[in-house]
């Protein structure tokens, strides 16, 4: 499985068919191989950094200004902590199964990637979305979601048997760090360079989104510091009841993100992909929880949001390999030609609305709808760790020409693959 192989080799026409529909699939393993070796030539930094797409970095300048936009969305490093947080547990998932050193390195490049988006700023507890050209510049806005997976990142490597130990005494001390910052804003994520003081979203709120991410940074903070501290604010954020909400966090655990759907709109249309690191909390949380009533709680939502993705995966016989639509965000400074200074977040949210909608092209969206949320249904899945919709979830795993992608998310694949029962 060492060898990336080209999707073409395995894009056999059946005997005697000349028909596109049956062209044979690739094998799971080839599909894999596949996708790790596109992720890898193609979207991932050389800080170990996952970027949403190939595209002109953005420059010391583009950061201090907000261009596109001060929140750095539609740039190529929107998500970066967010995507290289959720693929490493596959990545520590898959160098333990191959033993091969090109993963063990791999592994522990997206560790160092994370460790640089939490060390180029002053601000204690920021967590930058990327690094631009000159290996420091980053927007001023991060977000929840780009430091839950910072946390569920980090865990995994130091988890697992391949960090040094001088490896995991630098970890160790910047998720000390980092949940020392957060604890002492309650949680709430700071901003950075013109809007230091200011914060961009938090986990102490009623959905099950905030639940899940808290109780697991939490627990998680315990496992890699040893500091008992955090275990009892683990424990006592179990029992507490969230601001506007009538159950405590592990009663909202076991509802599933079913419980979100007025709070987040299209969560089952296009919005499964934020919930990627929620199940794998969930997951996490199973492992490292002794109390079994709490157990059953975090087992219940973990089933609850499987059965809800299952429906997703579906899509991904919809895409076509061959589709020619225009992927124009690659160009994002023609995309988004408009600037403005911006100096609230909501100036820059309104920036960011701002577009040449006849250059952006319709691939974005098309990748989104039936590449990114089929696999983001069959990673969430794939959670259960069972073997549940086995054959769904390679399906849709084989279902794609890695090469031909634009959008980095098509790592969902491996999270999936990594994520079900290995089979020999």
């Amino acid at each position: 499985m060492k060898h990336a192989l080209t999707f073409f080799t395995a894009l056999l026409l059946c005997s005697g068919s000349t028909h596109a529909a049956e062209v044979t699939k690739p094998s799971l393993a080839e599909a894999v191989e596949q996708a790790n070796s596109e992720l890898w030539r193609r979207f991932v930094d050389p800080h170990g950094i996952i970027r949403d797409y190939a595209g002109e970095l953005p420059t010391p300048e583009d950061c201090a200004l907000g261009k596109p936009n001060a929140i750095g969305w539609w740039s190529p490093i929107e998500n970066g902590p967010m995507f290289t947080g959720l693929y490493l547990p596959a990545a520590c998932e898959r160098a333990r199964r191959s033993g091969d050193p090109s993963d063990k390195n791999q592994a522990r490049r997206l560790a160092q990637g994370l460790l640089k988006c939490a060390s180029v700023s002053d601000v204690p507890g920021f967590i930058a979305r990327g690094i631009g050209t000159d290996g420091v510049c980053h927007y001023p806005l991060s977000s929840d979601d780009q430091t839950h997976p910072w946390f569920l990142g980090l865990h995994a490597y130091f988890k697992s048997d391949l960090p040094t130990a001088e490896e995991r005494q630098k970890i160790a001390a910047k998720v000390k760090e980092v949940a020392d910052a957060l604890e002492a804003t309650h949680w709430q994520v700071p901003c950075d360079g013109a809007f230091k003081g200011d914060f961009r979203g938090g986990f102490q709120g009623h959905p099950f989104r905030d639940a899940a991410r808290y109780l697991f940074m939490l627990r998680a903070t315990y496992e890699i510091t040893d500091d008992h501290t955090w275990l009892d604010r683990y424990h006592k954020a179990c029992a507490e009841r969230p601001a506007d909400a009538n159950k405590t966090r592990v009663q909202i655990c076991a509802e599933g993100y079913p419980f979100d759907r007025e709070a987040i709109p299209h969560i089952d249309e296009s919005q499964r992909w934020i919930y990627v690191g929620s199940q794998a909390s969930l997951a996490k949380l199973i492992v490292m929880e002794a109390d079994e009533s709490i157990r059953a709680s975090y087992r219940a939502g973990l089933a609850i949001n499987a059965r809800s993705a299952l429906s997703a995966i579906k899509a991904h016989a919809s895409f076509d390999n061959n589709d020619t639509k225009v992927f124009g965000n690659a160009n994002w400074r023609a995309l988004y030609p408009t600037w403005f200074p911006q100096p609230t977040q909501a100036d820059a949210k309104k920036l960011s609305e701002i577009a040449d909608n006849t250059k952006r092209g319709e691939r974005k969206h098309y990748e989104s709808r039936f590449m990114k949320n089929p696999l983001a249904g069959a990673a969430i899945i794939a959670q259960l760790g069972d073997g549940t919709e086995r054959e769904a979830i390679e399906q849709a795993i084989r279902q794609y020409d890695y090469s031909k992608l634009n959008m980095a998310e098509f790592f969902f694949a491996e999270c999936a693959f990594y994520a079900l029962p290995f089979e020999r």
